[in-house]
C-alpha cells in the first residue's frame, strides 16, 4: 500500500495528568503514515485525487489544540478517528505521538504512544 508520510510534527497542547500541563500546555511531537491508494494521483497529477498533507496537518491541529486529554492515548485515537472522519481517502493509519517534555524525573528523548488503526 502506498503511505503519505508527516515526520515531526510540533504542536503545542495542553495534554496530560498534572494540573500544570493542562493549563500551560507544553510542545508534543507527532509522526504520522497514513496508507490510501495513489494509483491515480500518481497518473494523473492532481491533488484531488490523493490527501494533502496540509488538510492532514490541519485536522490534527484541530484535534490536539481544540480538546485537552488526560492520556496520550486518549489524544492519539482522537486524532486518528477525526483522520478517517475527514479524509475518506485514507484506509489505515500509523500514529507516534511524543511527549518530549514530559513531567518526569528521568532523562529521556521523549516518552509517547505509538498507535495503529485500520478504517472499519
Amino acid at each position: 500500500m502506498d503511505s503519505i508520510i508527516i515526520k515531526g510534527l510540533k504542536l503545542h497542547a495542553n495534554h496530560g495528568v498534572n494540573p500544570d500541563e493542562n493549563e500551560f500546555g507544553q510542545w508534543f511531537v507527532l509522526d504520522i503514515e497514513a496508507e490510501l491508494d495513489l494509483t491515480s494521483a500518481c497518473a494523473s497529477d492532481r491533488l484531488k485525487d490523493t490527501v494533502s498533507y496540509a488538510d492532514i496537518i490541519k485536522s490534527v491541529t484541530s484535534v490536539m489544540q481544540s480538546n485537552t486529554f488526560s492520556l496520550l492515548e486518549c489524544a492519539a485515537q482522537s486524532v486518528i478517528d477525526r483522520l478517517f472522519s475527514d479524509l475518506p481517502l485514507l484506509s489505515y493509519i500509523k500514529l507516534t505521538l511524543k511527549k518530549p517534555d514530559a513531567p518526569i524525573n528521568a532523562e529521556f528523548d521523549y516518552v509517547g504512544v505509538r498507535i495503529e488503526r485500520s478504517r472499519l
